[in-house]
């Protein structure tokens, strides 16, 4: 792994670590959340409950891979913020 890479790495944990904790609520289950995520929740994070908060810790993690649609949905929903999206595209480079 390159300096640079390992680096990317430890920032991405230590942002998702600070927003995990302080922001360790269980995701708002909206029409269009339920809808717009369901493809989403089936191929990354179906072993977690509905609504709970390990599935909110889930698609953080998985935030990178989700469709636009379920993170539009996500940030309608106020379960996360257009700010937060942005800085994690900034951070990988997208």
């Amino acid at each position: 792994m390159t300096f640079n890479a390992a680096r990317l790495l430890v920032a991405f944990v230590t942002i998702l670590g600070f927003a995990g904790a302080a922001l360790a609520e269980s995701v708002t289950v909206t029409p269009a959340v339920q809808k717009d995520c369901e493809w989403d929740y089936h191929q990354f994070c179906d072993q977690y409950g509905i609504g709970s908060e390990l599935l909110d810790m889930c698609f953080k993690q998985n935030g990178p891979k989700l469709s636009k649609l379920c993170v539009d949905a996500l940030i309608a929903a106020g379960d996360t913020s257009q700010e937060y999206v942005d800085q994690q595209k900034k951070l990988l480079g997208k």
